[in-house]
């Protein structure tokens, strides 16, 4: 029987781990239908049918299950001891996948994420920016980017941003004629644009002042799941919102919103990068890491937007 290459075997661990043909396709740099195909094409010579497949799922048969078990170990030694040849170049060589948020890959691109290419130009830096949180080992990424207090406490954890502030922020039309809110508790009298959660639920804003908590469940006629039409509107009179300070710190500079309750405004933790504690740690992901840990002794990496163009809010993970 001829026997299977490393690249079919690649391909089955693949889609058992993320039961998707698709996104076992991007996470092993292949076209679905290529990897559908050597899946295919491997289950025909072993005369097996290792997935069961529907036009909605995928999952493993018993003989899939009991295959998978078989090859995932082999496949990690394979893996780590490539890794641990690579520690030896002068360069890291590779693919660094990495997931995160749209608005924390906007704090961080220049001053991270493209210093990290233009310093190991045999890398490939691989970045899935998706507001839900996923399990990074599961979907097949190397490491995260999160807010500090949203990272798995069983992963190693790397700060990489300063504390984020968050804001609540109008534009000059929109006060004009309005009294200007002095607590929280002042919010309900205002049109506020309200926030969407990745879980569906709708963002309560939230404040702090001198150790006393506040949430509001705010209301108004237009809620956003994204972050650009939140501040759009926002510029257009339309109501207040509530956001990081980074993203919206050119409008705030040239007076085209104006901050209000700056002293009920909270600070949160920064952002950090994690990555598993129990697995090896390839020189790709190594380089990265040092890399953040000497922008993090930067106190200007993430003070100033990389430009004015609105950016998606790095929340804490509150649903």
């Amino acid at each position: 029987m001829h026997k299977a290459g490393l690249a079919e075997l690649q391909a089955v661990l693949a889609v058992a781990n993320h039961r998707s043909f698709r996104r076992a396709a991007v996470a092993v740099g292949m076209s679905a239908s290529a990897l559908s195909h050597a899946v295919a094409a491997l289950e025909q010579r072993m005369g097996v049918r290792l997935f069961h497949r529907t036009t909605r799922s995928v999952s493993l048969s018993e003989a899939g299950e009991a295959f998978v078990a078989r090859i995932r170990p082999a496949l990690g030694e394979i893996a780590a001891a490539m890794d641990e040849a690579n520690d030896f170049r002068d360069s890291p060589t590779g693919t660094l996948r990495i997931n995160t948020s749209e608005g924390a890959a906007s704090m961080i691109l220049a001053p991270i994420l493209l210093e990290y290419v233009r310093r190991y130009p045999d890398m490939r830096l691989d970045v899935v920016t998706e507001g839900r949180f996923v399990d990074i080992v599961a979907e097949g990424f190397d490491a995260g980017i999160r807010t500090m207090d949203a990272i798995p406490q069983d992963m190693v954890a790397v700060p990489c941003s300063a504390p984020i502030r968050f804001l609540v922020v109008g534009s000059p039309a929109y006060f004009a004629g309005r009294t200007m809110p002095k607590s929280p508790d002042d919010l309900l009298a205002h049109t506020c644009i309200r926030s969407r959660l990745p879980s569906g639920a709708w963002y309560r804003w939230e404040f702090a002042r001198r150790g006393e908590e506040r949430s509001v469940d705010i209301d108004g006629p237009l809620g956003f799941d994204n972050h650009h039409l939140m501040i759009a509107a926002a510029l257009d009179g339309m109501g207040l919102i509530w956001t990081n300070e980074w993203s919206v710190a050119p409008h705030l500079a040239f007076g085209r919103l104006v901050a209000v309750l700056e002293d009920w405004s909270p600070r949160f933790d920064g952002l950090g990068v994690y990555y598993p504690v129990h697995r090896h740690m390839t020189a790709g992901l190594r380089a990265f890491i040092d890399l953040v840990k000497a922008r993090a002794l930067d106190p200007q990496t993430t003070s100033t937007p990389a430009s004015p163009a609105a950016t998606d809010p790095t929340m804490p993970a509150r649903g």
